[in-house]
């Protein structure tokens, strides 16, 4: 008997034939708390709509907002490893294949037959100047052209004429580059004072010169000679300022290729490489920032 009034009042609830209500409101009572709530969401929805607009509007299509956890820029080798071990044999291909792939694939981009278009590339010399004036990032010039990069500039660390990148004959190379920034404008040292003794010949007002050496005193004597190609000792000016993917899709930044000559085999080597510019810092929480390090071992048996 209260099984049947526990029902009765349920379907009550649910739909009052007497009241005409639908969970204990009548149609007038839901369609007025339908339009509050549509009216509720709809202001919420605009106020949320008008913030990411207003927000939009300081924003520029160019350059990033904030760069402050991006420069100065960090310094990069091809090929990459892990915990920056670059380990091999020169008898067995196998253990080298994966460096020289990757830097072959790497350079694809800089074929000759993929800088052919000059509508989007042009020649900015075969010696460093300084920068090219490509206008302000919210100039209305459009797509900015890239500066074309010869790959036989990088001589024997091309792979052109050796596919081994001297990886094979126990004088491997690396190739190194400055990653890119938006509107960065690298400086140059300004004198020989700021390079280490035995970089003095390298410096050039129009290049961010690098340099390598061992990284502890032992593996100083260990190093018995390093080379360095590209346009000059480093990174030429006339590459920069990057305007970024939108303004310059076509962007190939300028690489130096340093090839490691007689290194004492079997046994690991630290070496440390850097760049120098006044606007160039380095930190020991980032290993990438402005430098590198790089344990290499060549075996030989």
């Amino acid at each position: 008997m209260s099984s049947n009034k526990d029902d009765g009042g349920w379907k009550s609830f649910l739909w009052n034939s007497e009241k005409k209500e639908f969970l204990g409101r009548t149609g007038g009572s839901w369609f007025k708390i339908f339009i509050f709530y549509v009216i509720f969401y709809g202001c919420l929805a605009g106020l949320f709509v008008g913030t990411i607009q207003a927000l939009l509007m300081t924003l520029s299509d160019y350059k990033p907002t904030y760069q402050d956890r991006v420069a100065p820029p960090g310094l990069t080798h091809v090929p990459r490893s892990e915990k920056g071990e670059i380990s091999y044999s020169t008898s067995d291909e196998d253990t080298y294949r994966p460096y020289t792939k990757a830097m072959q694939a790497f350079l694809e981009a800089y074929k000759d037959d993929k800088q052919q278009n000059d509508i989007t590339f042009e020649d900015c010399g075969d010696a460093p100047e300084g920068y090219q004036n490509r206008g302000e990032l919210e100039d209305d010039m459009g797509v900015r052209k890239a500066c074309r990069f010869k790959r036989n500039w990088l001589g024997p660390c091309s792979g052109l004429e050796d596919t081994t990148y001297g990886f094979k004959d126990g004088k491997p190379c690396l190739i190194v580059k400055l990653n890119r920034i938006v509107n960065f404008r690298p400086r140059p040292p300004k004198s020989n004072s700021s390079l280490p003794q035995a970089a003095i010949g390298i410096f050039n007002s129009n290049v961010l010169p690098i340099f390598c050496s061992g990284k502890r005193e032992d593996d100083v004597n260990r190093i018995k000679e390093i080379k360095y190609f590209g346009l000059g000792y480093g990174f030429p000016l006339q590459y920069y300022p990057y305007y970024g993917k939108l303004l310059h899709p076509q962007y190939l930044q300028p690489l130096v290729g340093i090839q490691f000559f007689n290194v004492t085999s079997n046994e690991e080597l630290r070496i440390e490489c850097k760049v120098y510019g006044e606007n160039i810092d380095y930190s020991e929480k980032d290993r990438y920032q402005g430098r590198f390090d790089l344990k290499l071992t060549v075996k030989t048996s």
